[in-house]
């Protein structure tokens, strides 16, 4: 189809009369206009100019979505993570310690509440505090005995208890029983929880004596019970020993003990009571951070307020208001440092696919504009031989395409504002959302500025001088320049100089951009290899060729050895697809495969049942009701005594506890090495035949261990005695192993269970893919406080964190955006060499060529080129993995913060084999299909036209 316009007939001079001497017209009026270009120019291509329009709508749209998805999964991420957060770490507390002698008015409820509305304004923007779950009162530091002979004692040790006046009680609690305390400081008063007062008997009218600093016990009446309300929210989670009593173990070498641990709620008009304990009372306030308002761009603000309120010039404000001994303690620091963290280390990862999408855009469009050039080659051709001006030309062409760029990349803008809207952020515009506009207007402003500039810009460049026309485009003519030669040569002094630069100093720098397009570096250099490299085999092979019976095989490999040199878009846009392709890929691999590893190190197992606290037992029945769950194939009981103290014969080593570990040696060795996590022979670990009751007396016997190295450090190649729960006997290291499945990245010791003298299951492993809901309720029939962890649910939680999902969806979108560009290169380029084709095969069909000759000519003529593209970019793609592995740190991206990610280090990139043979295999299916399609469809076609000598029409 030619777009050149049809010359306006005009009447033919009277015979002896020149223009010149014509009479002038009269004048009737202002002259008509001449037929505007542009829209000349538009309506006599309008499928073409439509064309134009989506591809440059649709890249607008990507490249306006991009950052806007980047900013709404970093918003996210932050509010995640302060949102999630166990309130005693994102809790912002103030304190400050008080006198026995302290009295006045400092501690009236009516002062204190001033001080919290007074340090809440002191606190730095964009540090927000929510105020309905904020709270203030006194406090004991130090645990009381409760003194009375009535409380509860399970090991004949008497409870302790905390004692604080939070601030409206009233409104965060529920009345069970009595009444809300009063009181005053001579006579204090107190409630409880209805948990409290279950576990240790309390009701509403018991006394509870504490010790005091006179020696005269102090007497809280407790006046009601209490049922907390939202008790997960932070004014009770904060400290949870408010609202629920704990049964903890009690420091003693000789033997087991327990004791309850529990909270009196004094009335805040009886706080100065706290002062007669001996509890070291402090004053104190509590801020729980608000996150709905804060996006991306907070981060670094939110970090520096922090900063200011532990020790900077908030701190000097909030000191001369609580004290000049006040403190502030809160994990919320370490929770944005941890975001900042996994945000630095995941941008550039995720820079790789931007930049790598974004080159293959460019070189579609880039073809786009040369498919435009080449149907009106022979236009500008005739325009530059009758004086046309460069400038002049490529004016014109800027303005047609402008025409058509301009409202696309609108259109792409708006889509992207109107469809990625991000979290609802309080403040924020109503049309374009929390996300900040310009980096979105900038995307779609360069693109429109590429897709308005590449045809101007190729058409001035391919006729800065005067050509013939039909000047042969093939590489029999048209060899590659030393200009071309210079270009190919800067690229890859380029691409070097990144990938050396990123091997050594890693991602770490988020605004090196060079070190983001490595990939996209190599690409292109392979792409240049390739179309110099391409007609060499090709040429040597179409010798051999012509034996061959028939024509279409010779006449195929001969003309995709001498194809056209402007080819290089096409193998360009195919090998930085596929290299974008396997590199995403791979990372998305590596990803989920450091996420199984973290959560088979974590469980240990498939399924992991033990008790909610320490020293629960795991009964023989449960360990029995495991097994006979459906799915579960093997289960075996595991004894676990954490915090064991070690020995040392070196009397100033530091203190050393580990994890003992008594196991079947048969049964565990199998599990070890199905996991792949301590693989050890299980004759390591044989028997002494000495074990159980019988042996206790016996403390000379020596059991092999397998250890952790720290442990195994420790003990040295002799044989230490070890006091345990489990027995006391001497321990000699046997092996060591970096983990084992029954601890989670602690020190260990691993002995046979059978040597042991106490045995007392704590934790059953099985495998086996059973439903969880299942195995629970079987459990739960067995036994009360056990926990069932299942290792696909493990798994599951480390894509919790939208910064890492955001960041992981971002790159599949880029993988599949750049497979849709490809499929649009391929097209383009069939498209560009349609017409010629076409030529071809008419003429070859009045020499005698069949139909279905021409299908398989054309057909094998286009396989060439894409089986190098596809060869090209699994070579640079399985090239650019093990390249850039040693500077790209995935442990983030697929952990972040989750347990058992710091046993696994670094998680190192690894090429991934189906990233790489898949889209390979499918660019030349892709490619043969396409061009089956165009010879079926060139076949049916009548060869009129494509006959007509020198008609370009």
């Amino acid at each position: 189809m030619s777009d050149v316009p049809r010359e306006e007939s005009r009447p033919m001079q009277p015979a002896g009369e020149s223009p010149g001497h014509r009479p002038a017209p009269a004048e009737k009026g202002p002259s008509r206009a001449v037929a505007p270009w542009v829209r000349t120019r538009l309506r006599a291509a309008p499928g073409a100019a439509a064309g134009l329009a989506l591809l440059v709508l649709v890249t607008a749209l990507l490249a306006a979505a991009v950052p806007r998805v980047i900013d709404a999964y970093e918003t996210e991420g932050l509010r995640h993570g302060i949102r999630t957060a166990s309130a005693p770490t994102s809790v912002l507390e103030i304190t400050s310690l008080l006198g026995v002698t302290e009295t006045g008015g400092k501690l009236r409820p009516a002062s204190l509440e001033a001080d919290q509305d007074t340090l809440r304004s002191l606190l730095p923007a964009p540090l927000r505090t929510v105020p309905e779950q904020s709270s203030y009162g006194l406090r004991t530091t130090q645990r009381v005995v409760g003194l009375d002979p009535w409380l509860p004692m399970p090991s004949k040790v008497p409870p302790q208890f905390t004692l604080s006046s939070p601030s409206d009680l009233d409104a965060h609690a529920t009345l069970r029983e009595g009444r809300m305390p009063a009181g005053d400081p001579e006579r204090p008063e107190a409630v409880v929880t209805a948990e409290t007062a279950e576990k240790l008997r309390i009701r509403a009218g018991s006394v509870v004596h504490v010790p005091s600093v006179s020696g005269s016990p102090v007497a809280f009446t407790v006046t009601g019970v209490v049922a907390p309300r939202e008790p997960a929210r932070p004014y009770w989670a904060v400290e949870p020993l408010l609202r629920t009593p704990l049964l903890a173990r009690v420091p003693d070498p000789l033997q087991v003990k327990y004791q309850w641990q529990a909270a009196l709620l004094v009335s805040p008009r009886s706080a100065p009571a706290l002062l007669s304990t001996l509890g070291a009372p402090e004053v104190f306030w509590r801020f729980p951070p608000a996150s709905g308002h804060l996006t991306a761009a907070d981060g670094d603000p939110l970090a520096a307020a922090l900063d200011s309120v532990a020790a900077g010039p908030t701190m000097v404000g909030i000191r001369e208001v609580a004290g000049d001994d006040a403190w502030v303690s809160t994990g919320l620091d370490e929770l944005v440092d941890a975001y900042r963290e996994t945000r630095d280390v995941i941008s550039p990862v995720v820079a790789v696919a931007v930049f790598g999408i974004g080159a293959v855009a460019v070189v579609v469009v880039a073809m786009t504009g040369g498919l435009f050039l080449s149907r009106r080659d022979a236009e500008l051709t005739l325009l530059r031989a009758r004086g046309a001006s460069l400038p002049g030309i490529g004016l014109r062409l800027l303005g047609e395409t402008a025409a058509v760029t301009a409202p696309a990349a609108l259109l792409g803008l708006a889509a992207a504002v109107a469809l990625v809207r991000g979290p609802d952020t309080p403040g924020a515009p109503d049309l374009t959302g929390s996300a900040p506009l310009l980096p979105s207007v900038l995307g779609a402003a360069l693109v429109a500025l590429v897709a308005a500039l590449v045809l101007p810009a190729l058409a001035v460049l391919r006729h800065r001088r005067i050509r013939l026309h039909g000047a042969r485009e093939d590489m029999v003519d048209a060899k590659p320049s030393r200009r071309r030669l210079v270009v190919e040569l800067t690229a890859l002094v380029l691409a070097a100089g990144a990938i050396g630069s990123l091997r050594l100093r890693g991602t770490s720098d988020s605004g090196d951009h060079l070190v983001s397009a490595a990939p996209v570096l190599v690409g292109v250099i392979a792409a240049f290899l390739l179309v110099r490299l391409q007609p060499l085999p090709l040429r040597r092979l179409a010798r051999p060729a012509r034996r061959m019976r028939g024509a279409v095989g010779p006449l195929a490999i001969a003309r995709a050895g001498r194809a056209s040199s402007t080819g290089v878009l096409p193998l360009l846009a195919l090998v930085l697809a596929l290299t974008t392709a396997a590199f995403g890929g791979s990372v998305l691999a590596g990803v989920a495969e450091a996420r199984d590893r973290a959560a088979l190190l974590s469980t240990g197992s498939d399924i992991r049942v033990e008790g909610t606290t320490e020293g629960v037992p795991v009964t023989p029945e449960v360990v029995e009701a495991v097994r006979g769950t459906k799915g579960v194939r093997e289960a075996q009981p595991v004894q676990v005594e954490y915090g064991l103290e070690l020995p040392s014969p070196i009397a100033t080593d530091q203190p050393m506890s580990s994890a003992l570990v008594a196991v079947d040696p048969a049964a565990y060795a199998r599990l070890a090495a199905r996991t792949d996590n301590g693989a050890f022979p299980a004759e390591l670990l044989a028997s002494t035949g000495k074990g159980g009751p019988e042996a206790v007396g016996d403390t000379d016997r020596v059991l092999p261990a397998l250890a952790s190295p720290d442990v195994a450090a420790r003990l040295g190649g002799r044989a230490m005695l070890l006091n345990a729960a489990a027995g006391a006997f001497h321990v000699k290291v046997v092996a060591v192993r970096d983990s084992t499945p029954a601890v989670r990245g602690e020190n260990f010791l691993v002995v046979n269970a059978a040597d042991v003298t106490n045995r007392r299951t704590t934790v059953a492993l099985a495998t086996g893919t059973a439903d969880g809901p299942a195995l629970r309720a079987a459990v739960a029939g067995k036994a009360k406080d056990l926990a069932v962890t299942l290792r696909s649910e493990t798994r599951g939680s480390y894509v919790d964190s939208p910064l890492q999902s955001g960041a992981e969806g971002l790159y599949a979108g880029a993988i599949g955006a750049g497979a849709a560009y490809a499929v649009v290169a391929v097209l383009l380029s069939l498209t560009r060499s349609g017409p010629e084709r076409a030529t071809l095969l008419a003429r070859l069909r009045t020499m005698g060529l069949t139909r279905a000759q021409g299908r398989r000519l054309l057909g094998l003529e286009a396989l060439p080129p894409a089986v190098f593209a596809a060869l090209g970019g699994a070579l640079a793609g399985w090239a650019t993995v093990p390249l850039l592995a040693p500077g790209v740190d995935l442990h983030r991206l697929a952990l972040a913060m989750a347990e058992g990610g710091t046993a696994l280090g670094g998680t190192r990139l690894r090429a991934d084999p189906w990233s790489l043979v898949l889209p390979a295999v499918a660019v030349v299916l892709l490619t043969g299909a396409a061009a089956g399609v165009q010879a079926w469809w060139t076949g049916r076609r009548s060869s009129v036209k494509e006959l007509r000598a020198g008609d370009a029409r």
